[in-house]
């Protein structure tokens, strides 16, 4: 391949895509020609710098004993050999001079000896293939240099079955962390070095093919599925015994058969064989088109309930083994995900093998982003540099010739972030000429010249909701602007998922079924990037030491790094339920919505539950007619009395990714008023020396701040509006508005001020007027406790009223005091079991629950307010022995508990950063903001901010024990 590069530079600042290798093919797993693995221990050296000439390390008899070890696959970065991982999201991490890289270039040499088995290399050749490399290589065997290749996330191979010898084979691999490569692969992530995807050797018998390509259509009106193989290189047939098929290969057969669907993934085993080879094939059949508007599989509208994934492990960085994989798709499945974007590369080969099993649509992304040009205008952006096209076309057609035989592929993605230029167009055509069977994104060009679906990231609700009914604003000409309007539209990145979030899932799901045209979207992303470490727990952007970094934006998952489902995952899975369970007032009935795609009910079994006071009385078996998709049926329910009815749909049988009794959806139907507490009245306060007693509660006389409430000590019980500012109140940067932890600081609001103007002691009450403020600004909330008692309860009841003029909500608006820290133990009735907020709060279950207060606390990467229970009508905190304290609301409430302030979880940086002290702080709150998305996204919804007003709200103290 002819080089494009200025003159005198090194060849890993060459614009071109490598030398030596052979054209690209289609990766798969079965066949009975040889293999073998050059995974394992090497023998590694790490250099500063890229200069050297030194390639002696690649010649025959060269003595590495000196030299330390590494896992290949792996990063060196993250296997103590040198050097550290370094994350930005925009910016490249050296000088933006294409195709230049900078001097201090850290450099690993790779050393692997190994021996062939027996009767290797046969009667044909061997290929040896690197699936995964970053930045680039050079790659010698046997003291004979084969090439050299950039691409990170794609495959590379190399034919050397001439070179090899049956024992004693040396291969050596020269890793430059940065190369001309590096400009176009700005894909938010850690930046880790290394040879990071397997190494394998590949028999290449005389008479195997040199590639083939499955076609498998399905045709919804008849039910009929064509099949043809392609197969470059070779004589062959194919076999596929359950269908009755045996036909040359090149050859169309068209038979009846079931569809692969994500939710129906029917694979046929079949085989392509060859003279050389008998390679395995998994045929699904499926056609996707744009119809009317619309993206259709086999006939159908798709809506995509999908999520971005980067590959990631915390220990391992991009290295992600195949039991990881599994435990990704098949965590996917069971929280109702039915969509895969492989951010921002193709992922490993088989990841796509177990989306083809378990049933996932797929955006397969090209491994392509330019992201760090957008702060210079794009200028010097290589997707409009001719100089760069050959490059990209190598990426493109390295992605679409390995991945397309993949049934859950259905469409291609040109890259991500890579602003508009000659390049893209070039991808684009050169992929619609190979595999027109497959739709084509790319999201960055707001003309869609080179796509089939109009993709954003991260619209407002409204917007959404225009685009949802052709009505966007225009933008270019009429013609341009006409086709765009026609498109199907998706939103390939949405719902922020970073720390406690994303708000505003549920109003964006009603849009999406509301409005034909939106067919879903994927949420960014699937898991926090947080990397092992011994001092942090995980770690984050500036950990390691890095110049630029963007913080802790590498944290932005559903799954914690350990991948634990984080509360986002589960209001996910509830938000996008495929069958939706509602009640329908005054009727006794719940109206059950059938939202899947192509499938029925009839693999799931329902199931009803009554509950009072969360205490159940009584279940049953539900039966539930066959609803088609879209369709719906009203079943009635025996809704006799008060209480909660709670229906659920689960798995009828064992699945791949669940077991029988898995709850794929639920509702929920309350009748009957909540319970409100009997009004704790009668008691007369009484006065002794510097306190006040009035029924159980004792008061400090000169503050009215109760000191113990039976024989509970109570402390610093007051009016409370501060949270630890979640990662979406801190907002983006590039997001100005309503970046609401930055005004609240600048309000004040987490340094308020609490001055007693009054303590008031009536008949039967004790009244405590305080005004609560910041320094230094004129904005303050009037705020009075009116105490009362009875002879074993004490009654509060909190006005607030608003002073100044507020241009910025509150965070929270209820009262916070302290217990001592045995009363560890909690148990509510209320919504749970984990936390909500008023935007995020889908998935919460109203029911009685018990955990302790450690066991609240949700361990986001960056500490930030957490851990609200929503709905609650009663609270109580215990120790071991059952004595504590229980708290009944006037209305329902939010509680929270925890072992820390909000100032101090406000300070931490990091989970180990908090410690826990002799106190369990309790806040119990009228009301909450919501969250929202603005750490990359819109913000709170204006029906979940939490406006400055008056209010009153009332709650009831009872000791126990």
């Amino acid at each position: 391949m002819n080089r494009t590069q200025p003159p005198d530079s090194p060849w890993y600042e060459d614009m071109g895509p490598g030398s030596g290798g052979l054209e690209p093919r289609a990766w798969y797993a079965e066949s009975d020609a040889g293999r073998m693995s050059l995974n394992g221990e090497w023998r590694f050296r790490l250099s500063p710098g890229a200069a050297s000439r030194d390639e002696s390390f690649a010649r025959p008899g060269f003595d590495a004993s000196g030299w330390g070890t590494v896992g290949v696959p792996g990063h060196w970065v993250l296997q103590g050999a040198g050097g550290a991982p370094a994350y930005t999201n925009v910016v490249y991490p050296f000088p933006v001079d294409p195709p230049r890289v900078p001097t201090a270039n850290p450099t690993g040499d790779h050393l692997r000896t190994f021996d062939l088995p027996a009767g290797w290399p046969g009667d044909g050749d061997v290929v040896l293939r690197f699936d995964g490399v970053e930045s680039c290589a050079r790659v010698w065997l046997n003291g004979r240099e084969l090439g050299d290749f950039k691409g990170s996330r794609l495959p590379h191979e190399f034919s050397v079955g001439a070179l090899l010898r049956a024992e004693g084979n040396v291969l050596a691999v020269r890793v430059h962390q940065w190369s001309s490569g590096s400009y176009l692969e700005d894909q938010d992530q850690w930046w880790l070095p290394g040879i990071f995807r397997d190494v394998t050797l590949l028999e290449r018998p005389r008479g195997a093919p040199r590639d083939f390509f499955v076609h498998a259509g399905y045709d919804h009106r008849d039910g009929s599925g064509t099949l043809r193989v392609e197969c470059a290189g070779a004589e062959g047939r194919v076999l596929v015994p359950e269908l009755g098929v045996d036909v040359a290969a090149g050859e169309a057969v068209t038979v009846a058969v079931e569809p692969w669907t994500a939710e129906t993934p029917r694979l046929y085993d079949g085989e392509l064989v060859t003279s050389g080879e008998r390679i395995g094939l998994r045929v699904g059949f499926r056609t996707v088109v744009v119809e009317d508007g619309l993206i259709k599989v086999n006939g159908r509208r798709v809506l995509f309930r999908g999520v971005n994934r980067h590959e990631f492990h915390p220990e391992t960085g991009r290295a992600v083994d195949a039991a990881t994989m599994r435990r990704d798709l098949v965590l996917m499945k069971q929280h109702n995900v039915n969509a895969v974007r492989t951010s921002h590369y193709p992922p490993h080969p088989a990841f796509l093998d177990l989306c083809d099993e378990l049933g996932l649509w797929v955006i397969d992304e090209c491994d392509l982003e330019t992201h760090g040009f957008s702060g210079l205008e794009w200028r010097g952006n290589p997707v409009d540099d001719e100089r760069w096209t050959p490059a990209l076309l190598d990426r493109a057609a390295r992605m679409v010739e390995r991945d397309k035989n993949h049934a859950s592929v259905i469409i291609w993605s040109l890259g991500n972030e890579c602003g508009t230029g000659r390049g893209l167009s070039a991808m684009a055509a050169w992929i619609r000429r190979r595999d027109p069977g497959r739709l084509l994104h790319y999201e960055g060009d707001p003309s869609c010249r080179d796509v089939d679906l109009y993709s954003r990231m991260y619209p407002t609700h409204a917007e959404v909701e225009l685009i949802g009914r052709r009505a966007e604003e225009p933008w270019g000409d009429a013609e341009s602007d006409a086709r765009r309007r026609a498109m199907p539209f998706v939103l390939c990145e949405y719902a922020h998922a970073m720390g406690n979030g994303p708000g505003g899932l549920s109003a964006y799901q009603r849009l999406f079924e509301r409005y034909e045209r939106c067919q879903g979207g994927f949420v960014w992303e699937w898991i926090d990037h947080g990397l092992a470490h011994p001092e942090h727990g995980f770690a984050y952007g500036g950990d390691f030491g890095e110049e630029l970094h963007d913080a802790n934006f590498v944290c932005d998952g559903l799954l914690f790094p350990d991948r634990t489902p984080s509360p986002g995952l589960i209001e996910y899975k509830k938000v996008v339920e495929p069958v939706r369970i509602e009640p329908v007032s005054g009727t006794g009935t719940v109206r059950i919505t059938n939202g899947y795609d192509f499938t029925g009910p009839a693999h799931l079994e329902f199931t009803w539950a009554h509950e009072v006071d969360g205490v159940p009385v009584a279940s049953g078996a539900l039966t539930v007619p066959d609803v088609a998709p879209g369709a719906s049926a009203q079943v009635p329910l025996p809704m006799d009395g008060v209480g909660v009815w709670t229906v659920r749909a689960v798995l009828a049988r064992d699945t791949a990714w669940g077991a029988r009794g898995h709850v794929v959806a639920w509702g929920q139907a309350e009748t009957g008023a909540a319970v409100v507490p009997a009004a704790a009245v009668g008691a007369r306060p009484e006065r002794g020396e510097g306190l006040i007693t009035l029924g159980p509660g004792v008061f400090d006389a000169v503050t009215g701040v109760p000191v113990r409430l039976g024989a509970v000590p109570v402390e610093g019980l007051r009016l409370d509006v501060w949270r630890a500012p979640t990662d979406n109140d801190n907002g983006a940067a590039w997001l100005p508005d309503e970046r609401y932890g930055a005004l609240w600081r600048e309000s004040g609001l987490h340094r308020m001020r609490h001055r007693v103007d009054a303590v008031e002691v009536g008949e039967d009450t004790v009244v405590v007027r305080t005004r609560v403020a910041p320094a230094g600004v004129g904005l303050g909330l009037r705020t009075a406790y009116r105490w009362t008692a009875d002879g074993e309860r004490l009654g509060l009841t909190v006005s607030v009223v608003p002073e100044g003029e507020w241009r910025v909500p509150l965070p929270r608006l209820g009262i916070r005091f302290g217990l001592p820290a045995a009363y560890g133990g909690a148990r509510w009735f209320g919504g749970g079991p984990g936390e909500a907020y008023p935007d995020t709060r889908a998935a919460s279950v109203l029911g009685r629950w018990r955990m302790s207060v450690d066991a609240m606390q949700t361990p986001y990467v960056r500490p930030q307010e957490n851990g609200a229970r929503a709905d609650v009508r009663w609270a109580e905190l215990t120790d071991g022995g059952g004595a504590g304290l229980r708290a009944e609301g006037g209305e329902p409430f939010w509680f929270t508990a925890r072992r820390w302030t909000s100032e101090q979880l406000d300070a931490a940086e990091h989970r180990p950063g908090l410690r826990a002290g002799g106190t369990v702080w309790v806040n119990l709150d009228h009301a909450v903001q919501g969250i929202g998305s603005r750490s990359c996204g819109p913000g709170v919804l204006p029906e979940h901010r939490l406006d400055a007003r008056a209010a009153e709200f009332s709650f009831v103290f009872t000791p126990l024990g």
